[in-house]
């Protein structure tokens, strides 16, 4: 059987790819952002005594579980300075991902026009491509990716309906400045347009805040904001998610969540509970953390040849390599001689030549392993 039109042009994710590669060669993988500890302890204890307890077999409610959309109004409340309503407000899904596909299927229409910037998460034109919405791109540039203002206006018209921001951005690691962000809503006021904020990487910054699209002037009116617990809990197998924003947004994000997973396992959200009430100790150990295993990673790859890009945010590194001119040529050769995998992330352009010369690599793993693979990389020419 063929594959329906809107998603045969994307194959399978280069994510699968990869890591299948890395099995095949006995790789390290330093391709897929998943760490390779196990999640905080805390959280799966409260999803172990949901399951224990009984009582909580059955469908909860498709936006969430009350105590669980109570936290994330709690939590998420000061960041985005105003008192939000769990009822309204709140609505949990099966990790980001779906938040986002439900985000595109409840607001936005055939022929409307989707701003993106480049380089993106893969599943971003894959939605637009579901809805019959047109894709117009805005291209990060190294060394520092930062948005060319002028590129961003021109990307904005009159049939615009939505900008996607992935803050902390993935797979660059840029955290955007007050000023981007500015342009951003000011923008989006100029041309009647919302935001969809793909924030799952909020709480891993280095040097430089992260600062929240909607509490931008005028700016909660007009945005989703999306997020969940793997990244910063460790926990990607759970898929937990979220997405905040104005009844007018999540009643559109409901209207095709429903429809799409209806709603999320309990014991699941009960470990959300858990994970929400986290203390400020919880954040300021993550991104120690995560700020050392950036810099073993970029000291190791500066030796072996690499011209890197040191991330703002996020748990992964861009770095240049002079024969990255193809750089899925190159990492199916880093995973066959080095036994290492990166991702090439010329994929996650719309003109795959923007991102030649450029490989992503993931640090969300132990320091054994990432000196094992600063090893195998020594010798590279």
């Amino acid at each position: 059987m063929s594959v329906s039109d809107r998603l045969a042009p994307f194959g399978v994710t280069i994510f699968t790819e990869m890591t299948q590669l890395a099995i095949e060669h006995g790789a390290i993988n330093l391709g897929q952002g998943f760490p390779n500890w196990d999640g905080a302890d805390f959280v799966k204890e409260a999803a172990i005594a949901s399951m224990a307890e009984g009582g909580n077999d059955q469908y909860p409610p498709s936006p969430g579980i009350p105590s669980l959309r109570q936290a994330i109004a709690e939590h998420y409340g000061p960041l985005l300075d105003r008192t939000l309503d769990p009822d309204q407000e709140v609505t949990v899904t099966c990790g980001c991902t779906e938040a986002l596909a439900a985000s595109f299927l409840g607001l936005v229409n055939p022929g409307d026009e989707v701003v993106m910037i480049e380089p993106y998460y893969d599943a971003y034109p894959v939605y637009a491509s579901l809805v019959g919405a047109v894709p117009r791109y805005v291209t990060l540039r190294p060394p520092d990716f930062a948005l060319d203002l002028d590129e961003l206006r021109a990307a904005f018209s009159p049939r615009t309906r939505a900008i996607v921001v992935n803050n902390p951005h993935n797979p660059t690691g840029r955290v955007f400045s007050t000023a981007e962000l500015r342009t951003i809503a000011d923008l989006c006021h100029e041309y009647d347009a919302i935001a969809i904020s793909d924030e799952v990487y909020e709480e891993m910054t280095f040097e430089v805040p992260h600062q929240r699209l909607a509490r931008v002037e005028g700016m909660w009116e007009r945005t989703l904001t999306l997020s969940s617990l793997g990244k910063t809990f460790s926990l990607t197998g759970w898929k937990l998610g979220w997405g905040i924003g104005p009844p007018v947004l999540t009643g559109g994000l409901r209207s095709a969540h429903q429809f799409l997973t209806f709603t999320t396992p309990t014991p699941v959200q009960h470990g959300g509970v858990a994970a929400l009430g986290a203390p400020e100790s919880f954040y300021d150990d993550l991104r120690r953390t995560y700020t050392h295993k950036r810099d073993l990673l970029a000291r190791g790859l500066e030796k072996a040849g690499f011209d890197v890009h040191l991330p703002q945010g996020t748990y992964f590194l861009m770095a240049g390599h002079p024969g990255a001119g193809d750089d899925r040529a190159f990492c199916r050769r880093l995973v066959a001689e080095a036994r290492v995998a990166a991702i090439p992330p010329s994929v996650f352009y719309s003109r795959p030549e923007r991102g030649a010369g450029l490989i992503r690599f993931a640090f969300c793993k132990d320091d054994d392993l990432l000196e094992a693979a600063i090893a195998r990389m020594e010798n590279l020419g």
